[in-house]
């Protein structure tokens, strides 16, 4: 936290509240990594932690191409091309022929993504549920307003499509 505190300037008041968001963002990213490794000892993970980041984006982007995937992810189109491929192998997303242009393919992520993903996205529900029972229903309307402002306007380093709440 001291080093959180060095980067994000040192004032009091504000270094209580990131610490406080650094925290929680650590404990959601810790727990999916927990979660990844007990899988890998059962030998159920199959994902490379390079593939888990691209097919996380691509289901964020929602359905893109292969170029809109790559210039998203500030890759090369073969380097993304050589990644898809390996995800659409190991069965986590498929090419979907487009209605409008049928030389362009959209990516899809697959219900063997959404398995893989519960991992991160079941205690993220568990969390959310803890969350609206420990809090009045105006103050988790006022974090949802706060979550939003914080999504929509101060990341617009991260532009993405639309954001569909997991199940």
């Amino acid at each position: 936290m001291l080093h959180l505190r060095r980067i994000c300037g040192g004032k009091a008041g504000d270094s209580m509240l990131k610490d406080a968001f650094y925290e929680v963002y650590t404990k959601f990213k810790i727990h999916f990594y927990q979660e990844i490794f007990q899988r890998f000892q059962s030998r159920e993970a199959s994902l490379t932690t390079v593939e888990t980041f691209c097919v996380e984006s691509i289901q964020a982007l929602g359905s893109p191409t292969v170029n809109e995937f790559a210039t998203f992810m500030r890759i090369s189109p073969p380097n993304a091309a050589y990644k898809v491929n390996s995800l659409v192998k190991k069965g986590y997303v498929r090419k979907v022929q487009s209605r409008e242009d049928r030389r362009e393919f959209h990516l899809e992520v697959t219900e063997k993504y959404y398995n893989y993903y519960n991992i991160s996205t079941s205690y993220m529900n568990e969390v959310m549920e803890r969350v609206s029972r420990r809090f009045t229903p105006a103050e988790c309307a006022q974090l949802e307003e706060m979550l939003t402002i914080v999504s929509r306007e101060l990341m617009p380093e991260v532009a993405l499509p639309h954001v569909r709440t997991p199940d």
